[in-house]
């Protein structure tokens, strides 16, 4: 990966805000966050703290473009281009997300029958890796994340959940892009597994990778946080 320019901030959010409509409630409205401001540079990880229902996920969700703001901007860097995500058109969001956004959710969603090993190689191609190199890291990252070399040619839907979830991250790792997102990459995870997980953050982030992060493990939290923004303080009435 590239080094991007540290003088840039890969991600920038400015005045973001976000409601649910319950339709089924007589359209009664839960506001989740208020006027949300933060940025992560390369190399940097910004983990996103608070207790459970602060709107952690969501943030991640506005910045990946699976959720639209209310207000706001979402400014993510594409070489020298800031695009919005917020009101950027679906295509856009596509291409961000094939060539600068990654996401590690904290659920293995695939096509059925496709094995381990095939769906973090494929990862690494779409990040633009040659075949041959899309094979090694696939074979590296489920090799130091202890996934058993058995059960690579298996469709990891068979898997334990720790398995799977490990699957989860070497897909979500596989590829060279600028900006990460992390939702609870470690929440199944043994302390062993974290603390893979933990060392692989880093060579992201020695490699120029800005990180977005929720980690609930303190300690992993610990180790990876250059900066934790506090959710609690864009927090604002559930219902309108």
């Amino acid at each position: 990966m590239t080094a991007p320019d540290a003088s840039l901030p890969l991600v920038s959010l400015s005045g973001v805000s976000k409601s649910f409509t319950l339709h089924l409630r007589e359209g009664m409205r839960i506001r989740v966050v208020d006027n949300v401001a933060f940025e992560a540079r390369p190399g940097e990880c910004v983990v996103l703290g608070g207790p459970s229902g602060a709107g952690k996920s969501s943030i991640l969700k506005m910045i990946y473009g699976n959720y639209r703001c209310d207000t706001g901007r979402i400014l993510v860097q594409d070489g020298d281009e800031s695009v919005d995500v917020a009101r950027a058109e679906p295509r856009r969001i596509l291409a961000l997300r094939a060539s600068v956004m990654g996401y590690v959710s904290q659920f293995l969603r695939v096509i059925p029958r496709v094995s381990a090993l095939d769906i973090v190689a494929a990862a690494a191609a779409e990040g633009g890796a040659a075949q041959a190199e899309a094979w090694a890291r696939a074979e590296r990252l489920l090799t130091l994340l202890n996934v058993p070399e058995r059960l690579w040619s298996l469709p990891p839907g068979t898997f334990s959940g720790g398995e799977q979830q490990r699957v989860n991250i070497a897909r979500g790792l596989a590829a060279d892009r600028p900006l990460l997102l992390l939702d609870e990459p470690t929440a199944s995870l043994d302390a062993a597994n974290r603390a893979v997980v933990v060392r692989l953050i880093e060579e992201k982030k020695k490699a120029g990778a800005a990180i977005v992060g929720i980690f609930h493990d303190e300690d992993v939290r610990d180790a990876v946080a250059d900066k934790i923004v506090d959710m609690t303080a864009f927090a604002t009435e559930k219902a309108a």
